[in-house]
Parts: C-alpha cells; structure tokens; sequence
C-alpha cells in the first residue's frame, strides 16, 4: 500500500450525509409527504361547513382555500380538475373534492375530502327531514336558512368575479363565456351541449388560430406565489387495465350490494328497493347540475311513485338549497318522506332513515367512482395540447355557466313569482317585478358589502344573514 501523502493526511474527512427529510406520520409511499394527511383532513371538514350555495359557491370556497389560501395546489391543476368533473354526471363540486383529494393523498385523499364534501348536508337534511314529519312546521329553521339563502347570491358572485379573472385572458374566451350565458339563460340550450360546444371551440381555436389562447391562459392566471407541493410531487398513478378493472369492479360491489341486500330483506316491492334502484339510475344521468334532473325526479317522485306532494317537494327544495352540501341532496327528503309514508314491515322511523341513507350512498357512490376510474387517464392527457385547448374553452363555458347559474338563483330568491317567456328560440323565466322580496334583497345587498367591501370571510357573513334571517322570520316579516 503506497504512504500517504502529507496532503492526504491533512484533508478533513469527508462531510457526513444529510439527513433525510423526517415523512410525517401516516404518509404512504408514492404520497406527497408536505401536506400531512391530518392536516387535509381538517382542511376537508372546515371546506364542508362552508359549502352553501350550489356548485358555485362550493367551487369558490375550495378555489380560495385550496388555491388562494394553502396554496397546495397550483391554479392549473385545479382547472383541470374541474374541466374534467363538468364533464361528469353528478355533483361537479362533490367529484372536485375527491379529484383534488385524490391528487393529495391518493384513494384515501380522495373518499375522505369527497366523503366530508356531504357529510354536514346528510346530517342537516336528516334532521331537517325528521323535524318536518315530526313536526310539520320548520318555520324558525327555514328563517335561519331564509337567511342564508339571499347571502348565497354574493357569494356566486365573488365566484364568478374569481374565475373571469382567471379563466378569461382573451377575447375569444371571453366570447365563448359569454355565448355559454347566453345559451343557458335565453335559449335554455342544455347543459352537456353547452360544455361539448364550448369544448369543440376550444380545439378548433388551439388548432387553426392558437394566438387566440395565449399561453397564460394555460395557466389560468396563476400570479401567486408557487403552489407548496409541486406539480411532479402530486399523487399520480398510471392508468393500466388492471387498475382500472380493479377500480370498476370494488366500485360497482360497493354501489350495487346495498340496494340487493335491502331488496332481499324488504322485497323487490319495497319502498326502499324502488327508491334504490331510481336513485341508482338518476345518478348515472344527472348531467348539468342538480337543477337539469330535479325536474324528472319531482315528476317521477310525485306523479308516479306517490313518495311525496308538489308542495312538500319545493319545501324540500328549499331546505336543500339552503344547507351546506351539492343540491341534490334533496333526494334524501324525498326518500324520507316517501318510507316514513309506507314503511312496509319496518317501523316507519327505521324505514325512513334507511331510506335516507341508502338513497344518499346510491346518489354518490357513483361519482366517487367516475373520478377514481378516469383521474388517472386525464393526468396522463394534461400535457396534450388538443386536450389542453378544449379544456380552455370549457373553462371559459365555466364562467357562463356559473354566472347563469347566479342569475337562476338570484329569479328565485329575491322574487316570489317568475313569468315563462316561450317565443321561438327563446326559453326564459322573468321575474314578476311585483313580487320583489324586499327582506332578502336587503340581506343580498348587505352580504355583497361585507364581502366585497370589508372582505369578511365566508363563514362570518353567512352567521350574521342567518341571524338576520332569524330575526326577521320572528318578527313576522316576509322571508319565506
């Protein structure tokens, strides 16, 4: 062995490794290790207590949670997400939920944030729902939610003012927003047609005139500081065959043994098996919104199955519209009066919160797995420039969208009547200007200050337009 050199005796050792990164406790392999799980979780549950006012307002409180505030995820990606979620039968909001849960924390991530997405609004409109049979009358609940219903307005408004802001960095986009408004509001074009139109103008503008979509509209004004987690970093899985048939096959067991195991103990004749298998059947099909199938399901549910009267379905309507949770929970008031109403065998309050529950799982189930079956193919399409130019123009659809979905609200809120307009091509509902509600126009109004101007949070305007609400249903004003 030859000597050392003085050199070498000298030279410091070498410097020992650095530390690897402590993984916080409960992160799997392949998670993202910067948000802890725990951590999201009680980010999911804070999101779920604040979302009022139907996809909109529910799209608005992840946006400035998960976007604007944590900055967990970039602007982009949360785009994207929701482009393919519009695309979806179901509640958008709900399956938004479990995509970004997904991209945190893989399948848990995604059933926790999309489970805690509906959870206060199944607990609510259960005892919403057993308060009303009980008692038939919820005149101090429905003034609370009379409240927050008017406060709902501002809050699809400040969605709308967000996403524009966005999503609309062109004139073309902002033509496609507009034509999408335009399409919903007056000629009352349905929704899927809406979303493929706008879709198929977003590929023929990337693909024959791309200056029309500049680069940034790629990333969705994404003028913040960087997301926390990384695009690289976000849960990903590649979409083989063998996952996808594993995913299909756990998801359809999951949905399907409910309805047969209450079939085999009620009857194929029951209540509970009926509403099962509709309730199965309208969650497959529920393209645009709550608002495009509740009209079906009231006609079904009141003409045919007997379940429930036309009023009681607005009464239910109206709580649904007001509780935390995607509007078509409204579902579950239906199955509860309709199985309080015929039990069968059963004890009328058992059948009824069975029903409840059992209609409540075979509306969501179905979106859970949609997302868990087609999120990985579309992370794998992110980077597909065709792709990425249809999802542009859906994401300019979205604002009009939205905003037509503002202005639906806002006919139904502030006015207590609307006028059909059938002439032609047009397809409308005016609101009857003498039957302005002048108590939550005030409680809109105050809602959009507190907002706009004194930038409250969400959750402060919403307590104070309930109490509002309260105050005003118990010194006998109009509010209902």
């Amino acid at each position: 062995m030859p000597p050392e050199t003085p050199s070498q005796r000298d030279a410091a050792p070498p410097a020992p490794a650095p530390p690897a990164a402590a993984t916080p406790p409960g992160t799997r392999p392949h998670e993202q290790a910067v948000v802890p799980f725990r951590t999201a979780v009680r980010a999911w549950f804070l999101i779920s207590l604040q979302t009022f006012g139907g996809p909109a307002g529910q799209i608005a409180v992840m946006q400035r949670t998960l976007v604007d505030e944590h900055r967990w995820i970039g602007q982009r990606r949360f785009l994207h997400a929701m482009n393919y979620c519009m695309l979806l039968p179901g509640p958008e909001a709900q399956q938004l939920a479990t995509y970004v849960g997904w991209l945190l924390h893989g399948t848990r991530g995604g059933l926790v944030a999309g489970g805690l997405f509906v959870l206060p609004g199944v607990v609510a409109l259960l005892v919403l729902s057993a308060v009303y049979v009980a008692f038939g009358d919820t005149t101090t609940v429905l003034a609370v939610f009379a409240g927050l219903a008017p406060a709902v307005l501002a809050i699809v408004a400040q969605a709308v003012q967000r996403v524009a802001k966005r999503a609309l960095d062109s004139r073309a986009l902002v033509a496609i927003a507009v034509a999408a408004f335009l399409a919903l509001a007056l000629f009352g074009v349905p929704f899927p047609v809406v979303v493929a139109l706008a879709g198929v103008a977003g590929w023929a503008l990337g693909r024959w005139r791309p200056g029309a979509l500049p680069q940034k509209a790629a990333a969705a004004g994404d003028d913040g500081p960087p997301p926390v987690i990384s695009d690289d970093v976000l849960h990903a899985e590649p979409p083989t065959a063998r996952r996808t048939l594993r995913v299909l096959l756990v998801g359809l067991l999951v949905w399907g043994v409910p309805v047969a195991a209450v079939a085999l103990l009620t009857g194929v004749d029951s209540v509970l098996t009926q509403q099962g298998l509709f309730f199965s059947g309208t969650a497959v099909v529920t393209f645009g919104g709550a608002y495009a199938v509740l009209a079906y399901v009231a006609q079904q549910a009141v003409e045919v199955h007997g379940w429930l009267g036309p009023r009681e379905m607005v009464r239910g309507l109206a709580l649904a519209e007001t509780t935390p949770g995607p509007l078509i929970m409204v579902v579950q008031f239906v199955a509860f009066l309709g199985a309080h109403r015929d039990p069968g065998t059963l004890d009328p309050w058992v059948a009824a919160v069975l029903a409840s529950l059992l209609v409540t799982w075979v509306t969501f189930v179905p979106s859970f797995l949609f997302v868990l079956l087609g999120a990985p193919y579309m992370e794998r399409l992110r980077g597909n420039r065709s792709l990425s130019s249809a999802l542009t123009g859906i994401t300019a659809a979205v604002v009009g969208v939205i905003a037509n979905l503002g202005v639906y609200f806002a006919v139904h809120t502030l006015f207590s009547g609307t006028v059909d307009v059938d002439r032609g091509p047009l397809h409308l509902a005016l609101p009857d200007p003498a039957t302005l509600r002048p108590v939550p126009l005030a409680i809109a109004l105050l809602a959009a200050v507190l907002l706009f101007r004194l930038r409250w949070s969400v959750l402060r305007t919403l307590g104070v337009c309930a109490l509002l609400g309260l105050v005003a249903g118990l010194a006998g004003l109009p509010v209902a």
